[in-house]
């Protein structure tokens, strides 16, 4: 069953994210996490089997367009379409708040996730994204 996850499921999430190599030094997942929750237009969602957290999609909104990211399988049920059926179920989540366009970001090198993708028709937005770190004020 896929719902919407709370705030007690934190550290699973985080947990589920570092399994499957979603995680960076310089970001927190569970402060993500946290400010998905916390925020009015964002959520996380996430898939259970036998209780078990075993997938998850963040979905949230900028108000102009729809936003996806930590979406993770534990390793051994990937290949089973359970992340199609997350993503199908954030996209839904994104059509009932009447948002139209869905973006995500994948990195150049990860050819297994653009083939998933493009697998459920997701296409190459032609633009490019940029970043650049700002230390906060002192």
């Amino acid at each position: 069953m896929i719902e919407e996850l709370v705030a007690d499921d934190a550290l699973e999430a985080a947990a589920l994210w570092e399994l499957v190599g979603l995680t960076r030094p310089w970001n927190d997942p569970v402060a993500d996490f946290t400010r998905a929750m916390e925020g009015a237009t964002s959520s996380v969602l996430g898939l259970r089997q036998d209780n078990e957290l075993v997938g998850t999609v963040m979905v949230g909104s900028d108000g102009h367009r729809g936003w996806v990211y930590y979406v993770a399988v534990r390793p051994t049920l990937q290949g089973n379409g359970l992340g199609a059926r997350l993503m199908a179920f954030a996209e839904a989540w994104f059509r009932e708040r009447g948002i139209e366009k869905v973006q995500l970001m994948v990195r150049h090198s990860n050819e297994r996730a653009l083939g998933f993708y493009r697998h459920l028709e997701y296409e190459d937005a032609e633009v490019s994204v940029l970043k650049k770190w700002v230390s906060p004020a002192s």
